[in-house]
């Protein structure tokens, strides 16, 4: 009995493992780039249906958490516009008012803001909704992909679990080779 066939069956099947797994890999980039534009029109309804939602980003944008977290950019515009802006549009103003009435003028502002920017953000993210074809904009950007860049990124944010893939490959094809050889050794 030859014992190189022992040897060589295993690792030629560790090779083979490897191998089949780095091509399942590059055929599925090229299936991409050949199919782009029917995977696109695929995935965009997918997307917009599964991932992005009007009504998602409306709750969103329009819960209370949200607008007090934006709160404070709009008071240091409200309290530029009482100390500077509205001194200098209309000076009369800036010698009737001091301090105190402008800390009143901003704390009834800033009740007001609180009050209708969800009313604002609610009617803008409607606005929004029938403006943008958002479906069609991923399906847009999913067409227009660079196949180099998209894989450029696979491979530097997966490139480990890709590497593990093919030692998987590699180890399963081994493991096989050893079951052949043994039968080998058994028929013999």
């Amino acid at each position: 009995m030859n014992w190189w066939l022992l040897i060589i069956l295993p690792v030629t099947s560790a090779f083979i493992g490897w191998t089949s797994n780095w091509l399942l890999i590059k055929m599925l980039f090229r299936i991409f780039s050949k199919r782009q534009t029917q995977l696109a029109q695929m995935l965009g309804p997918v997307i917009t249906k599964e991932f992005v939602s009007f009504s998602d980003l409306e709750e969103k944008i329009t819960n209370p958490d949200s607008i007090k977290k934006i709160m404070p950019v709009a008071e240091v515009h409200i309290d530029d516009f009482l100390r500077n802006k509205l001194k200098d549009a209309f000076p009369m103003i800036g010698m009737l008012i001091g301090d105190r009435t402008i800390n009143t003028l901003k704390e009834i502002f800033m009740k007001e803001l609180e009050a209708i920017f969800p009313v604002i953000m609610k009617g803008y993210m409607q606005n929004l909704q029938q403006d943008l074809n958002l479906e069609q904009t991923i399906t847009d950007k999913i067409a227009a992909l660079q196949v180099e860049k998209l894989k450029a990124a696979l491979y530097q944010h997966a490139g480990r679990e890709l590497r593990q893939a093919g030692l998987l490959g590699a180890a399963i094809g081994f493991v096989i080779g050893l079951v052949q050889a043994g039968i080998i050794m058994i028929i013999n």
